[in-house]
């Protein structure tokens, strides 16, 4: 099972959070659609995802995403992904 924890921050606090759950194990080729259907839930705009962000995430299991990862303007500092099952 995949859980994802996300969590936008502003001012340095949790501005809002949620938890993506889906049956089966981690597809990194699918890791675009798991941060779509985030977003699409948080109500957000969705983030440029590069190489670097997939790294993170694998190895760290957690990914920040800022102003500069986004196209469109954002009214919150990061977004946080950080694997729920860990």
């Amino acid at each position: 099972m995949i859980r994802i924890w996300a969590k936008i921050i502003k001012n340095g606090k949790i501005d809002k959070q949620y938890v993506y759950t889906r049956e089966g194990l981690i597809d990194y080729s699918l890791f675009f659609d798991y941060v779509k259907d985030i977003c699409e839930a948080l109500d957000i705009p969705t983030p440029v995802i590069i190489k670097t962000h997939l790294f993170n995430y694998a190895k760290y299991n957690n990914v920040k995403f800022r102003q500069d990862d986004f196209v469109e303007k954002i009214n919150f500092d990061r977004l946080v992904l950080e694997n729920a099952l860990l």
